[in-house]
Formats: structure tokens, C-alpha cells, sequence
């Protein structure tokens, strides 16, 4: 055990061929209750955005839907990477679960009753946002436990992987069942997916010991984790990454309906094809993290990807036709795989491992910051239209990660 309880020596050997991650059971557990969540996730995202923008013509208002699935890691990311440490986490991946899934069942009644409306659709955002909060320090944290430092990388690849696999088709799915059966089928589908990562979770087999009673104080853990990353260039330097990714560039993606629709005249199963097309290079190019990419190239590869990504969203914003939009999207795709598959690994590899649920949820609060970029991005969208406001806010993003390089040159 280590010093969080965790069985992290239950991991296979380092020789071990990566392909055989699968072939841990813990593991392939995780990675199932990964997959059903993405694959809900993105299709509820694409859905959610449709219906707003239908229900309300306002660009604002679709990206303050979105922003309300991060605002949760923002407001108690630290808080809970600090309890993390004093749960069982199996137990709390179990009931992260059910709650999710309780709620897309609600939303679904509500939509099969004709009585669905945005607000709603507001707090079933906020509620399966807490949900996503305790990803990193409850499920990815599990996800090191299974496999051993030595493969957090690759593991790590392909769990991000599957979640760029479900961008494919969480939005495809989305598209296809709104347009065939509304909102409400939609929801009726992320409902059944939950049911199967539940049934995955319970057959996960290790659990974690608890950090003593006696130990310090959930206040008193935040206080050492925000010392540790404060004293860490390295950590410093992934966590000032993720907070101009997700305040420049992660926000945009709320745009692809309204662009998707306004500006290249695509109907729902249009939108969700494009939008489909992002999750195919993301895929892509965390396979080949997976297949080839050295420990040494990880800092370079974190910061080149937010790089592409955000010339990508230029590019994108400003194609003239749907072809050019959606080579952008597999572009930034590619560039999104090399910032999602790193973000997590760095913090996991840098950190000591009494303080790795700590700095997971510090990370949660950085990825949190994106209601900033959100609330940012609707207000230049309501004053410019959306094409701009994607065009401006991808540009102030390249901006920023110039002018912010002594802070992450240690990874980079």
C-alpha cells in the first residue's frame, strides 16, 4: 500500500506489453465506466446545445449550458481531490454513477412528458458536472492504482483515447436520435449507458484504505497541495497550460452547433457528423501517443498539442466550407489528444504520491476555470456573433501561452 492506501504495487510489471492493459480487470473495469460516461457526456453536450439554441436563439446562452458542466470543478475541485483521500473509492465511483444516472432518467421523463425546459436542462448540466469533477481524483487516480507508474502513460493514452473514440460517437448518436426522436431519446440512451457503467464499477474488485482519522484536515491537505504545486515548476507549468486551455480554447467547442448551423447551414445530423469529426482526430493521435511517444517527449507534447489545437479553432471558425471546417476539427482534434492524454500523466508522474489525489484535484480546479472562457466567449459571441467571438478567443489563447512561457518552459 502506499501512503494514500492505494494498492499501487497490484500493477503489473513494467515489461509488460502495453497492449495487455486490457487484460487487467480492474483496469478494463475503469476503462468501461470511462467509456459509457464519455459517450454520454458528448452526445448530452451536442443535444443540449441543439435544443438551447433552438429553444432560445441565443449563442449565450448554449455556451452558459456548457459552462455549467465545468463550473463544478472550479468551485470544489480541491475540495474533492482532498476528500478523495479519506473515501473508498470504488464506493465513490458507484455513487458518482448513480447519481448520474438519475439524473439523465429525470430529464428523459421530463422530455417524454413535453414538459422539458432549459432550466432544467441547467441543473442536469450542473449535477452530472460535479459528477465529471471527481473524474481525476477518483476514477483516474483508480486508473494508477491498477496499472503502476511506470504505465500511467499509456494507460492514461487509452483511456483518453476511448474518450476522444466517444467523440466520434457520443455526437454522430446525439444528432441522429434528436432528430429522430427529440430530446428526450437522447436522454432515454445516456440513462442505459449509465446502467452499463454501473454494472462495471461493482465489479471492481480493489478497494482503497481510507487516509487515518486522526490525519490532518481536508483544509489542511488543499493547503499542502497548493504549496507542493506552488514549489513545483513542473506542476506550475502544467496547471498554468490547462488554465489557458480551458479558459481559450476548450470553450469554443460550445460553438460548433451554432457555427455548424448559422454558418455552414448544416441540419442536426450535419451538426453531429462535423462535430464527430474533432473526436476522429482526437482519437487518432492519442493512438499514436499510445503506440510511440517516449516519457521524454510528454511536456512537448502537452504544449504543442494546446498549440495546434488553438490554431486549429482559427481555422476552423473561418472555413468558408464544410470541408475545410472539418479538416480544422481533426486537426484540433489531434492537437486536444496531445493536451488530454498529458494534462493528468504529468500531475500523476510529478507528484509525490501522498499528494496525487491532492494535485489530480487541483488540476479538476484548473480545468474548472473554463466557465470563465464560456461566460467570456458567450459575451464576445452576443456582441460579435459567434464565427468571431471563436476567431478572437482562440487568438487571445496563442497569445497568452507566448506571453506565460517562463512559467511552463520546465515541461515544455
Amino acid at each position: 500500500m502506499n501512503a494514500n492506501g492505494s494498492a499501487e504495487t497490484a500493477g503489473p510489471p513494467p515489461e509488460a506489453p502495453r497492449r495487455r492493459l486490457l487484460a487487467i480487470p480492474d483496469f478494463r473495469n475503469l476503462w468501461v465506466v470511462g467509456l459509457m460516461v464519455f459517450v454520454v457526456r458528448w452526445l448530452e453536450m451536442l443535444a443540449v446545445g441543439i435544443f438551447t439554441y433552438q429553444a432560445t436563439g441565443s449563442a449565450f446562452m448554449v455556451a452558459m449550458l456548457t459552462m455549467l458542466r465545468l463550473l463544478p470543478m472550479g468551485l470544489f475541485g480541491a475540495v474533492l481531490g482532498a476528500v478523495a483521500e479519506r473515501l473508498e473509492r470504488r464506493s465513490a465511483l458507484i455513487f458518482v454513477v448513480l447519481a448520474m444516472m438519475a439524473t439523465s432518467i429525470s430529464v428523459a421523463v421530463l422530455g417524454s412528458l413535453g414538459m422539458l425546459e432549459v432550466w432544467h436542462l441547467a441543473v442536469a448540466s450542473f449535477v452530472n458536472g460535479l459528477g465529471w469533477a471527481t473524474d481525476n481524483p477518483v476514477r483516474r487516480m483508480m486508473i494508477g492504482d491498477a496499472v503502476g507508474s511506470d504505465r500511467m502513460g499509456p494507460a492514461m493514452s487509452l483511456d483518453v483515447g476511448t474518450n476522444n473514440a466517444s467523440r466520434m460517437v457520443g455526437p454522430t448518436i446525439g444528432g441522429l436520435i434528436l432528430a429522430t426522436f427529440g430530446i428526450a431519446g437522447v436522454f432515454w440512451l445516456g440513462a442505459g449507458l449509465y446502467a452499463i457503467a454501473l454494472a462495471a464499477a461493482l465489479r471492481i474488485h480493489t478497494r482503497s484504505r481510507p487516509a487515518a482519522v486522526e490525519s490532518a484536515s481536508v483544509l489542511q491537505r488543499m493547503r499542502e497541495g497548493f504549496a507542493q504545486a506552488r514549489n513545483d515548476p513542473r506542476i506550475t507549468g502544467v496547471l498554468m497550460v490547462t488554465v489557458i486551455f480551458n479558459i481559450f480554447g476548450w470553450p469554443s467547442t460550445s460553438m460548433i452547433p451554432v457555427l455548424g448551423k448559422d454558418h455552414l447551414h448544416l441540419g442536426p445530423e450535419g451538426v453531429g457528423i462535423l462535430a464527430a469529426l474533432d473526436g476522429v482526430g482526437a482519437f487518432c493521435g492519442a493512438l499514436a501517443i499510445a503506440t510511440l511517444a517516449q516519457a521524454v517527449w510528454y511536456g512537448r507534447i502537452y504544449v504543442s498539442g494546446v498549440t495546434l489545437y488553438l490554431m486549429s479553432l482559427i481555422v476552423f471558425a473561418a472555413a468558408p466550407a464544410v470541408t475545410l471546417a472539418g479538416a480544422a476539427l481533426l486537426t484540433l482534434g489531434i492537437g486536444g489528444a496531445g493536451f488530454s492524454v498529458m494534462q493528468a500523466t504529468l500531475v500523476y508522474l510529478y507528484a509525490p504520491i501522498e499528494m496525487r489525489a491532492r494535485l489530480l484535484g487541483l488540476l479538476s480546479v484548473c480545468i474548472g476555470v473554463g466557465p470563465v472562457g464560456f461566460f467570456y466567449l458567450g459575451f464576445l459571441a452576443e456582441l460579435f456573433g459567434a464565427q468571431n467571438a471563436t476567431i478572437a478567443l482562440a487568438v487571445q489563447g496563442l497569445l497568452a501561452l507566448l506571453l506565460t512561457r517562463r512559467w511552463w518552459r520546465a515541461i515544455g
